[in-house]
């Protein structure tokens, strides 16, 4: 059974089989909808490499937790300038296998990096920051200066 369906100006033929997909479900198949929806998306939950950040305040510090399972202490670089906390890492991996029998050979690279910056309030204090990484977590904490007040956010009423 063939029906024409109208879209975009034009028809599409849709032949309704047990066997064939129709045009729909076809390209669903392999260009889903939702792939072009950018909404409530990062570039870690559709397979990029930013890390998922979790950001929290208490009274005395912030602090920050950034997912970045793999790798070592050593690729990361903290750095503080003018109030801005920036978390970045580089790292190249490459890999050679050569087997005589079979003339076989293979050679692999890979490269990873990132940034994350975070603008600091006022109040935090940039000479004491600690960071550690540990279970594919790199935790930041960043005291807050003593005797600074921290001003409230207060909600505006909209007219």
């Amino acid at each position: 059974m063939k029906t024409l369906v109208k879209r975009n100006g034009g028809f599409v033929p849709l032949v309704t089989s047990p066997f064939l997909p129709t045009v729909d479900t076809f390209f669903e198949d392999f260009a889903p909808l939702d792939l072009m929806d950018w909404t409530d998306r990062s570039l870690a939950s559709i397979g990029g490499s930013l890390p998922s950040v979790n950001l929290k305040e208490t009274d005395k510090k912030i602090e920050i937790e950034l997912a970045a399972p793999g790798l070592k202490k050593e690729d990361f670089k903290v750095e503080i300038d003018n109030n801005m906390l920036s978390i970045s890492s580089e790292k190249e991996q490459e890999k050679e296998e050569t087997r005589k029998k079979g003339n076989y050979y293979r050679k692999e690279f890979n490269y990873q990096s990132f940034r994350r910056s975070f603008s600091l309030p006022d109040y935090a204090d940039e000479n004491k920051i600690s960071a550690n990484y540990k279970d594919g977590i790199l935790h930041v904490e960043i005291d807050k200066k003593e005797g600074s007040k921290q001003t409230m956010a207060k909600t505006i009423a909209i007219k």
